[in-house]
């Protein structure tokens, strides 16, 4: 299985035969990939391949047995966690189940990256307008003052992707982000993943167990004009597909590649929705 190639700029996010273990348990094992800029990947895989670990492990939160993990040009396989603070201040993270300070507001949810991440280095005079900014590009400006036992479960969602996106890091890392939601509120998400990237030109890993979420980016961009989503036909996105098994990489590829597999395991995360309306 030969990676995708043919994309410009140096990786912003490379692993490099990476194996990750957990006492007797191998969480990932000998993975290597390549993401360059402008890049969006859907990881999918069953339940318990390695899917959050490896998004854990990129950030530096789970640490690789063996091989190598390069973020931003930076290796940080062996990095102190001291020195990693201000690596991850370029990099945004949904976490499952959004993981939003209950005791917060959600202006004061949304800031904590600004507040405390130092390499960010936002004046306080700003930080405000900014949080603004990204609650009114996931349409909840109105909920600045709220707390999140009072918003439903896809404006949480809604507002952990404001907090990732609001320091403008040019990698964003999604975890399950339509997990435990009704199609109609997992389609909003999706667009919003869709209007980031395409909007800031940002370069994103989405954990996801739907093959529609994987096709909503691979086929349709943001039209800034209309607020839509609308078809990209038969030039395509940046989008490749991975799938883990059993904490090995399964497969990397285009969206073609993926439906034509006649791996009996593959072909379980493949269904073939309608292209040509969102």
């Amino acid at each position: 299985m030969n990676p995708p190639s043919g994309n410009a700029g140096a990786p912003l996010l490379e692993f490099d035969r990476v194996t990750v273990r957990f006492t007797d348990v191998v969480a990932l094992e000998d993975v290597s990939f390549r993401i360059r800029p402008g890049e969006t990947r859907i990881l999918m895989g069953a339940a318990g391949s390695g899917k959050t670990v490896l998004l854990k492990t990129a950030m530096g939160l789970d640490r690789a047995a063996s091989g190598r993990v390069v973020l931003m040009g930076e290796d940080i396989t062996r990095r102190p966690e001291t020195e990693l603070f201000d690596l991850r201040s370029k990099v945004g993270m949904l976490f499952q189940e959004s993981a939003l300070f209950d005791s917060m507001t959600i202006a004061q949810n949304v800031a904590y990256p600004l507040l405390n991440q130092k390499a960010i280095k936002m004046e306080r005079e700003k930080m405000e307008p900014a949080v603004r900014d990204s609650l009114r590009f996931v349409e909840l400006e109105q909920t600045m003052e709220r707390y999140p036992s009072e918003l439903s479960g896809g404006m949480r969602r809604r507002v952990a992707i404001a907090r990732a996106v609001v320091t403008k890091p040019p990698l964003l890392l999604y975890d399950s982000p339509t997990a435990g939601l009704d199609p109609i509120t997992a389609h909003t998400i999706m667009a919003l993943i869709i209007k980031e990237r395409d909007v800031d030109n940002t370069t994103a890993v989405v954990v996801t167990y739907r093959y529609q979420d994987g096709n909503l980016v691979a086929n349709f961009r943001y039209n800034p004009n209309s607020g839509r989503l609308d078809p990209v036909g038969s030039q395509g996105t940046n989008t490749i597909f991975m799938v883990l098994r059993d904490g090995r990489l399964a497969f990397e590829g285009a969206q073609a590649e993926l439906e034509a597999s006649s791996d009996p395991y593959i072909r379980k995360f493949v269904k073939r929705p309608e292209r040509d309306a969102a």
